[in-house]
């Protein structure tokens, strides 16, 4: 017998091959395997071409809660949409909605509450025109770092086609937060290193309601308009942009009303810093000034107090708790310092006060608000009782019994007189007496500043 041949390796290496994929099990694996391969590609290519479809078919504006325009949009949102066909209707009515109350109160006890609904956290569509819209409110699960307040947003979806509503819808939100802030002056704060309205914006303060001395308001209200309608003329001399006044006097005389008033004409707002409050820092009070809202007139109060801390800054730059004395001055005309502002100061203690703050490009004007003087008493006496002190013995009677307890100097004096009063002391007494104008004179007495009520008394008492 012949032997046979001997097996060559690579008809040994052939064999399990076929004979592996004879075997059923794993050629279906393959198949699988395959066919699972097609899919994912074919999953990609779709979700390729869907998101290419999208940015060729659609538009998306996002609206950040940190953007102006973020409560304006809301605000559009929450107002009612005319009603259309069966579908129209449901398809763009708001079944989830979210509640933004404002309300104000007097000693605890609830005095007015506005309820508003916007859109909720979610998905909505609303129809503007002939356009259909898809409104994605979210919240994220990021926050500011400072006030732990989460970040937010507000998507618009729409075909590109109708992308010219959303100047539309812009324009109308903006006009809708006009008239809500008709007739009313915002007043901001600073809050961590941002501006925030303070509370709800007022009404608008007539300048006719704030008294002060004759010719003081007139002067300040012209120089302010004419400030505002020489813009060109300081560009083209190259002189920055801004006017600064400081208002002192004794308290109650009338600084920050006049200033709230003075919002009120212009049609401006008020953005307040207290110079004394613990945490505005130099660079603090530097940012703020740079990040000023438009429109507002910036009050810095109690200026004083910057000159009390003038420690220079340590080894490790920090500098105290409050503004220092080189901070202000470096705030209000240094290098970084904004333009486009009008600021006011007010001060109790203009002696306190150092030269290098008063002069021209820090403060262009300075006005003493002092004690009530004769004529500012007979225009309150007017105001208050002028519909029923008809013939005007009334108003002589106040103004001699003022005289006799020499809050104020006689008719055609101009000598200071001993004591005096402030404006906002007589005041007090007229709303005290709303529409007893006797009662205000006999209460008069009560205008004598307290650390001379003894010698009055005494006084009487000598004379009696």
């Amino acid at each position: 017998m012949t032997a046979p041949p001997p097996s060559t390796p690579i008809a040994s290496s052939i064999l399990p091959l076929d004979a592996l994929f004879n075997n059923p099990l794993f050629a279906g694996g393959i198949g699988l395997a395959s066919l699972g391969a097609a899919a994912a590609v074919a999953r990609r290519t779709v979700i390729r071409g869907a998101s290419l479809l999208k940015r060729r078919l659609l538009i998306d504006v996002e609206i950040s809660k940190q953007d102006p325009s973020f409560p304006w949009v809301l605000a559009y949102l929450s107002q009612p949409r005319p009603a259309g066909g069966f579908v129209q209707s449901r398809l763009t009515r708001m079944h989830h909605l979210s509640m933004n109350t404002a309300s104000r109160s007097i000693h605890n006890k609830p005095l007015h509450a506005q309820f508003l609904l916007q859109p909720g956290y979610g998905k909505h569509v609303i129809r503007v025109q002939d356009a259909y819209i898809a409104v994605n409110r979210e919240k994220h699960n990021t926050a500011n770092m400072q006030t732990g307040e989460p970040h937010e947003t507000v998507t618009f979806t729409t075909l590109y086609a109708y992308r010219h509503v959303f100047e539309d819808i812009f324009r109308e939100a903006h006009q809708l937060a006009v008239q809500a802030r008709e007739g009313k002056t915002t007043m901001y704060t600073v809050e961590h290193t941002e501006w925030k309205p303070f509370g709800e914006a007022r009404k608008k303060r007539p300048i006719e309601s704030v008294i002060l001395d004759q010719g003081i308001k007139d002067r300040v209200v012209a120089d302010v308009k004419d400030f505002l309608a020489s813009q060109d003329w300081y560009v083209d001399r190259g002189i920055p942009y801004r006017r600064g006044y400081l208002l002192y006097g004794p308290p109650g005389s009338g600084k920050s009303s006049f200033i709230q008033a003075l919002a009120g004409e212009l049609d401006f707002g008020v953005s307040i810093i207290d110079l004394s409050q613990r945490g505005i820092t130099d660079d603090k009070l530097a940012l703020m000034l740079t990040k000023l809202p438009p429109r507002t007139i910036l009050l810095l109060e109690d200026a004083d107090s910057a000159f009390v801390n003038r420690r220079k800054m340590d080894a490790d730059g920090y500098n105290g708790s409050t503004v220092t004395f080189s901070g202000l001055l470096n705030a209000l005309d240094g290098v970084a310092a904004g333009e486009e502002r009008i600021a006011f100061l007010t001060t109790n203690h203009i002696d306190r006060l150092d030269e290098a703050l008063i002069r021209p490009g820090r403060v262009d004007m300075t006005v003493r608000i002092g004690e009530a003087t004769r004529y500012q008493a007979a225009e309150m006496w007017n105001r208050f009782y002028g519909d029923i002190d008809v013939d005007g013995k009334g108003l002589e009677r106040f103004l001699k019994r003022l005289e006799q307890l020499e809050l104020i100097a006689g008719e055609g004096k101009h000598t200071k007189t001993k004591m005096s009063t402030s404006t906002a002391a007589i005041q007090g007494l007229f709303l005290f007496n709303k529409n007893n104008m006797d009662g205000a004179i006999e209460m008069a007495e009560g205008l004598i500043p307290r650390k001379y009520v003894p010698e009055v008394q005494q006084a009487m008492k000598v004379a009696a």
